[in-house]
């Protein structure tokens, strides 16, 4: 898998190379990826599959609107393993940033009952900060079959497009 860690710092070219252990499939227009971070199991993240893209305006129209495609289809199958594996999911939010990491992507948080009353409502951000680096929230092997879930539910829905 290349030298360890490496792909953190380069999560496209990771993926590009094989090398991104969080990749679930390869889209049209880029990567459906299982989050680092678990405290909201099932969060994951599309990648867009060309490292220069910054903002969805830096790609022609065609790729744009595979790229959102792409997009409806990661949160739908988040949204059907969520409610499949738990009774308290709610429901996904999509939410394309860019604040931080330089390179289009968007991030789909499925949320549920049973998180914090105070919380429930509001973005994820404010979530405790503690919730992204806490081990215990790590990805790791306890979320394989979430892992398996939602490449199952990309696979049935790539199959009906």
């Amino acid at each position: 898998m290349g030298r360890l860690g490496d792909w953190r710092t380069d999560r496209i070219g990771a993926a590009l190379r094989g090398e991104n252990p969080t990749v679930l499939r390869w889209l049209e227009s880029g990567f459906a990826v299982i989050g680092d971070v678990q405290f909201l199991p099932g969060y994951s993240v599309l990648l867009v599959d060309e490292p220069g893209v910054q903002r969805l305006s830096d790609m022609p129209r065609a790729k744009r609107l595979s790229f959102l495609s792409d997009m409806d289809q990661v949160g739908e199958a988040v949204e059907r393993a969520c409610r499949w594996l738990d009774t308290g999911f709610r429901r996904v939010n999509l939410e394309i940033l860019g604040n931080t990491d330089p390179f289009l992507h968007v991030h789909v948080w499925p949320r549920f009952e049973w998180e914090l009353a105070e919380l429930v409502g509001k973005p994820v951000w404010l979530y405790p900060r503690d919730r992204w680096s806490d081990e215990r929230f790590r990805l790791n092997s306890q979320h394989d079959v979430l892992r398996d879930a939602i490449g199952c539910e990309l696979d049935r829905l790539g199959s009906m497009a």
